[in-house]
């Protein structure tokens, strides 16, 4: 049963902004084929899939370590490396580098994702302020749309497609505070970034974590950390050792790895968290078993009577730990302007390279206020700046206009107001079909498209960046 966290803040601890988001996922779902699933979240390193999962979790398939049998050796005497060596005779011990881990939870299946951090957070590109709340829903080219409110139920402040579908934490390094962890709203806090994607047309929610901060949520959900104080403090280090080669050897989504419930291991986020568990985690961090060189699915149970030590050869195995996608060291977010900059020349876009050649934020054109979108029926993309737009279409190319030629290149709006940039801050409801009504503005203070289909979006400029490295999804969910 998933244990929920206590919100701090009434306004933002209230479910969703449903009167909002909830007709932007029906409609953006009724895109989507059937069998299609949305592929922009990164794919975790190719290898082959296991046809079948077994549930891991049940006091009584018998298969590894048995909890209860290791918390009796370890008041024994014995030490972690001795009990997982009873438990899984063959097996040696590995290490691994920081590595990210993603698990589908499942409790927000066919949800928008929808949440707050008490220090703010970064979606689409932008730092929000505490007090505001993000929503996303997924699109069906991968990113999603993403509509921000003052807490968790209140008024909309913008809304705006991006090829980013995640919710970062203000600093996206690992153990940090708890204010910075991200809130569901109504929901648990988790560690790490949330992101949203599509699975045969059906909303999940990922929690992208480092490892060792998602086994601060599994370990004290799977053993009780009161064992530190009974003499068994060296089977909380083996229950961390094998919750983290499970976790590490599994691939049961194109868009995770593992999921939150007792089918994989219990992750309630950081509702169970333990400072005896959170010790327990860090005496063993990076080890893992291992089997010919690849981690070992390391199955356990709190069988009764002890069990039995398992035959390896059973069970599955994931990548090499060399295999895995390590994680960089990571310094604040908001100190990496020159890389972005960097990676954003790399994957210039026709209208970035047309406002390079015209000179940039000192040409004509002004500076940009607002994101590439998607012209009415798909004709091409635009872009908004200060004085005017530069369009691109297959028979035009790039395009540098002013408003009034822009009314006359789209037909669709030419008996509507000329639309300038709209005042910063200006507030934005979305009509039928998640479109927004004259007057709205996206987070840099630009208008949207006019008459943009509900899954229009941002033209891809290339992985965020905590995902840098990883390959677009291109396979399918595991029979």
């Amino acid at each position: 049963m998933q244990v929920k966290a206590i919100s701090t803040s009434q306004e933002l601890a209230r479910r969703p902004h449903r009167r909002v988001i909830g007709l932007l996922v029906r409609t953006s779902l009724l895109l989507i084929g059937s069998g299609v699933i949305a592929g922009a979240l990164a794919a975790l390193p190719a290898r082959p899939v296991d046809a079948l999962y077994r549930p891991l979790a049940g006091p009584g398939h018998g298969r590894g370590l048995s909890q209860v049998g290791a918390f009796e050796s370890a008041r024994a005497g014995w030490g972690a490396d001795r009990i997982l060596a009873h438990y899984y005779p063959g097996a040696t011990l590995g290490a691994v580098a920081p590595t990210p881990v993603r698990v589908r939870l499942t409790a927000q299946d066919g949800s928008s994702l929808d949440a707050f951090a008490a220090t703010g957070l970064r979606v689409a590109g932008r730092e929000l302020p505490p007090g505001q709340a993000a929503h996303l829903t997924p699109l069906p080219d991968g990113g999603a749309n993403v509509v921000v409110t003052v807490g968790c139920d209140g008024e909309v402040l913008w809304q705006a497609p991006t090829d980013d579908p995640w919710i970062h934490p203000i600093d996206a390094r690992p153990n940090r505070p708890v204010a910075e962890h991200l809130t569901v709203c109504g929901g648990p806090s988790y560690r790490g970034a949330l992101g949203v994607a599509l699975e045969d047309g059906a909303a999940r929610t990922i929690n992208q974590v480092d490892v060792e901060d998602y086994l601060l949520g599994v370990v004290p959900a799977e053993v009780p950390p009161d064992w530190a104080d009974k003499g068994a403090s060296e089977a909380l280090r083996a229950q961390a050792i094998a919750a983290r080669s499970y976790a590490l050897a599994e691939q049961r989504y194109p868009y995770a790895q593992t999921c939150d419930t007792t089918d994989c291991q219990k992750y309630p986020g950081t509702a169970r968290e333990d400072p005896r568990t959170a010790a327990a985690v860090a005496a063993a961090a990076g080890a893992v078993l291992v089997r010919e060189g690849r981690i070992l699915r390391t199955e356990y149970s709190a069988a009764p009577g002890g069990g039995e030590p398992a035959d390896i050869n059973t069970m599955d195995v994931g990548p090499a730990p060399g295999e895995l996608l390590t994680t960089a060291p990571a310094g604040d977010p908001r100190t990496q302007a020159a890389v972005t900059e960097s990676a954003a020349e790399v994957t210039e876009s026709a209208i970035d390279a047309e406002y390079r050649r015209i000179g940039g934020a000192n040409s004509s054109l002004g500076a940009p206020v607002g994101p590439q979108m998607i012209l009415p029926q798909r004709a091409g993309i635009y872009r908004m700046y200060t004085n005017g737009m530069i369009i691109v279409t297959p028979t035009l190319g790039a395009q540098v206009v002013d408003y009034s030629r822009m009314l006359q290149v789209v037909p669709e709006v030419a008996g509507a107001q000329q639309v300038p940039p709209s005042a910063p801050g200006a507030a934005l409801r979305p009509e039928a079909g998640g479109m927004a009504r004259p007057g709205a503005v996206t987070p840099d203070g630009g208008a949207p498209a006019i008459g943009s289909p509900p899954s229009a979006g941002v033209m891809p400029l290339g992985p965020p960046a905590e995902t840098v490295g990883m390959p677009p999804v291109t396979g399918s969910r595991p029979a």
